[in-house]
């Protein structure tokens, strides 16, 4: 995947001001300044009345917080199947210990070859 510039400035945005906030900060905080900085729409409702935390022109894309990691993938590609658009889930790590829940994501996604786009945010 090709990374834009306006994407990896917002990407590095992000995550110098989620180092800097609190940790108590709500999901829909982290929601909001992803995806509208990368274009998309929060909140989007489905015909069934389920939301999908972001939509862009080519990801349903499911926001979770790291030690929901499992969730997340079942949830993108639910998505995915509805909106006929490409999984995605951003991960939001609050502190450095959640890179192993990065890394459990990663090889998950990457053993069973899932079509899934992935992107951290935080540290």
């Amino acid at each position: 995947m090709k990374a834009t510039l306006p994407f990896i400035l917002t990407t590095l945005f992000v995550s110098s001001v989620s180092c800097s906030i609190k940790a108590s900060e709500p999901e829909l905080w982290y929601q909001k300044v992803w995806c509208e900085g990368n274009g998309g729409k929060v909140e989007s409702r489905l015909e069934d009345g389920r939301r999908v935390d972001c939509i862009t022109d080519s990801h349903a894309i499911e926001m979770d917080f790291a030690n929901k990691w499992p969730e997340a993938i079942g949830q993108s590609l639910d998505y995915a199947m509805l909106t006929k658009k490409q999984a995605g889930i951003v991960l939001i790590l609050k502190k450095p210990s959640d890179q192993q829940y990065w890394d459990r994501l990663q090889q998950v996604v990457k053993h069973y070859q899932l079509p899934v786009t992935t992107w951290k945010l935080g540290p």
